[in-house]
């Protein structure tokens, strides 16, 4: 099963405080994958004070052996065709990218859920 880790599921596996459940989901997973969307979202962050980045995003994910998944002109369109439910634009995209590459979303948002995706947080 491949994954795609929402923002808060990567940012709490850098703090080591995920659920056991959901860490043994990402260490059994074939690829996980971080989007450039997180990214930007946690420097985004990170510039207004609301979170402390230790260091460099694209060593961490060297680091834990998780991917980069960039933002493709595939997922921005996808996100057009997505019911109007969750206003976040990271979000939104991170729903497309998961529908495109057929991807697992690790995220503790429920609201995801009411989306055409497969999400999962145990």
């Amino acid at each position: 099963m491949n994954l795609l880790l929402d923002t808060h599921a990567f940012v709490w596996w850098d703090n080591a405080k995920l659920p056991k459940g959901v860490v043994a989901r990402i260490r059994k997973a074939t690829d996980v994958y971080v989007s450039a969307a997180t990214a930007w979202e946690i420097s985004i962050k990170s510039a207004l004070g609301k979170i402390a980045v230790r260091g460099d995003l694209g060593e961490a994910l060297a680091d834990y052996g998780f991917l980069e998944l960039p933002i493709s002109i595939a997922h921005a369109e996808a996100v057009r065709a997505l019911p109007a439910i969750h206003r976040d634009p990271f979000d939104r995209i991170l729903v497309a990218q998961a529908v495109v590459e057929d991807l697992v979303i690790v995220s503790n948002d429920e609201t995801l859920e009411r989306y055409p995706v497969r999400v999962a947080w145990d």
